[in-house]
């Protein structure tokens, strides 16, 4: 997989920060999402990964419930439009439900 589940994260910084209760972190994570193309290119290093980003800006980061509580406020459609490698992934596994 091209990418981190963190990364996706990135396709709605105002809506991860709500997420997952700390709206102030937005231009933190803003300033992470605006160096890359689009959220899939965050991922550059295992040192620099989605998720060292995230645990540097938010301490005591829990991926199961801050990366659920976030993506559930980001949706689907948002991260499909700003991730495409992931929306063509998710279009092919679509494509075989009969």
């Amino acid at each position: 997989m091209m990418h981190e589940f963190e990364g996706l994260l990135f396709s709605d910084c105002a809506a991860f920060g709500r997420g997952i209760g700390q709206p102030k972190l937005e231009p933190r994570f803003r300033q992470v999402r605006d160096a890359f193309g689009t959220p899939e290119d965050i991922n550059d290093s295992p040192i620099t990964a989605p998720s060292k980003r995230v645990e540097d800006i938010v301490p005591g980061y829990e991926k199961p419930l801050f990366g659920t509580l976030a993506v559930l406020e980001i949706g689907l459609d948002r991260i499909r439009a700003e991730c495409p490698h992931f929306a063509a992934w998710l279009d092919k596994l679509e494509s075989l439900i009969p």
